[in-house]
């Protein structure tokens, strides 16, 4: 496994995200306890300040698998708006997203062991440079 990269976050995701952290249904669960990991070596700043390269709540990203080429897009969305295209800050793909820039690169586990490597290629739309910052 690589080094895991620098990211970023906004203090209004931090304070949304602790907040779902704190949930019964989520406390001490394995993903619970890697958004957490990601949360506390995450650098924080307010939602204006955010650079709009950066993957934060909300957002639509375009990604390269890197061996077969293939882009795909996701958002990366709270547990309850998961869906075709809508990936959980709570799976292992949608908590190493948050907090990335444009050029980083994540693996994301796959069934039977596998890993694929992704790299963020843009960032289609991001709330806070939107100014949407009650999604």
């Amino acid at each position: 496994m690589k080094s895991v990269p620098p990211i970023t976050i906004s203090r209004l995701d931090l304070g949304r995200l602790k907040r779902l952290l704190s949930s019964p249904l989520v406390r001490g669960t394995d993903a619970a306890d890697a958004l957490d990991d990601e949360l506390e070596r995450a650098a924080v700043v307010d939602p204006e300040a955010l650079p709009p390269h950066v993957v934060s709540m909300n957002s639509r990203v375009r990604l390269r698998e890197r061996r077969s080429e293939r882009e795909l897009e996701l958002t990366l969305v709270y547990p309850d708006d998961a869906g075709p295209d809508r990936v959980s800050v709570l799976a292992p793909v949608g908590s190493a997203l948050l907090g990335l820039s444009v050029g980083q690169d994540i693996e994301w586990p796959l069934p039977g062991g596998r890993i694929a490597e992704l790299t963020v290629l843009e960032i289609l739309y991001q709330p806070e440079a939107m100014g949407d910052l009650d999604l």
